[in-house]
């Protein structure tokens, strides 16, 4: 399977000739609502205020992979780490913060991020959270200018700091982070969806002996998939986000455990409307495969690379050959968390 070196940094506001660094700070959107025109009338219910909180990054612990807490900030602790499907040339951590019980439904965040980012690094702040019924939503970029929509109420609020530096080159320094979620309107709930299927192009992970996305360290006949969006990855050990994959002689359900194949933001199992990249592209369609069939984005991935095979999921070693696979094909995947409106119900705080 490939494994796609990521890009050297996001993009980078101006700064000062010879300066090594600078603070960063990302704030999502000001949250939106249309004016009111009139004044309320005296018994018309009053909007209950945005609720904010600053999340605790000293409390590491076993979800997160590469970081360390030092001098009042989060860090990527070993630069020469990187996924295994992503390959080895970069700096990478994930620090899956607690979750946080907020005292009314709420369904979009936005988060300010206080952190010291050199330009050859990175730091991404994506939250989920978790309905009633225990149930996650996928997670979602709560980026500069952006709110973090969740599409359904929930009551728990967790976030996920991504960190990236190029190899031998400083960390970001991540000081703070502060999170505030309300209830935006939208339309009502309509009955939950079946759970969408896909045909795609299957490639064997392997890597024994390599660490995930997540933090697992790859076994020999190891079970789980890459998908090649962030969105999905369960924490390190769970099955929160799990698909069915079946091949030509059975179906195994597996745990979305590392990202990947190619893209790292290529969702391509959401309505073309809610994909993070790609928007153009039919559900269900992996940019990889446009590319690789018909030369969609000059037959690139995200990060200009030519192309060479149509992989949407890779499957590691036992999963692999469970499913009837002896070398790289097709398979039908099923993406259990769409079912409902969440993934897999996790545990109780």
């Amino acid at each position: 399977m490939p494994t796609p070196s990521l890009p050297c940094c996001g993009p980078r506001t101006a700064r000062a000739p010879g300066a090594a660094a600078r603070p960063l700070a990302l704030a999502g959107a000001v949250l939106a609502g249309a004016a009111l025109t009139a004044a309320p009338a005296a018994d018309a219910a009053v909007p209950p205020a945005p609720v904010s909180w600053r999340a605790d990054l000293s409390r590491t612990g076993a979800d997160d992979v590469n970081v360390r807490y030092d001098s009042g900030a989060l860090r990527v602790r070993d630069g020469s780490v990187s996924p295994a499907s992503l390959g080895r040339d970069r700096g990478y951590a994930s620090a899956v913060l607690e979750a946080h019980r907020v005292d009314r439904p709420v369904n979009r965040v936005t988060a300010v991020l206080d952190a010291t980012v050199p330009d050859t690094a990175n730091v991404e702040v994506d939250v989920r959270g978790r309905a009633a019924d225990g149930t996650w939503t996928e997670w979602r970029r709560a980026g500069t200018g952006t709110p973090a929509e969740l599409h359904r109420e929930v009551v728990d609020v967790q976030a996920r700091l991504t960190l990236w530096n190029a190899k031998g080159e400083p960390t970001a320094a991540v000081r703070a982070l502060t999170l505030t979620a309300d209830d935006a309107d939208g339309a009502p709930a309509g009955p939950a969806p079946v759970a969408f299927s896909a045909r795609l192009y299957a490639t064997r992970e392997g890597l024994v002996g390599y660490t995930t996305a997540n933090g697992h360290v790859i076994r020999e006949n190891d079970h789980f998939v890459a998908l090649p969006s962030r969105r999905a990855l369960s924490p390190k050990g769970s099955a929160q986000y799990s698909v069915q994959v079946c091949g030509p002689a059975r179906c195994e359900t597996a745990p979305v455990w590392d990202v990947g194949p190619w893209n790292t933001h290529d969702d391509h199992w959401n309505p073309s409307a809610l994909r993070e990249q790609w928007k153009d592209l039919p559900q269900g369609l992996p940019e990889a495969q446009a590319a690789y069939e018909s030369g969609y984005n000059a037959g690139r991935d995200e990060f200009g690379r030519h192309i060479a095979n149509p992989a949407g999921i890779d499957l590691a070693d036992g999963t692999f050959y469970n499913v009837g696979l002896y070398d790289n094909g097709w398979v039908a995947v099923t993406y259990l968390w769409t079912g409902g409106t969440g993934g897999a119900p996790a545990p109780a705080p």
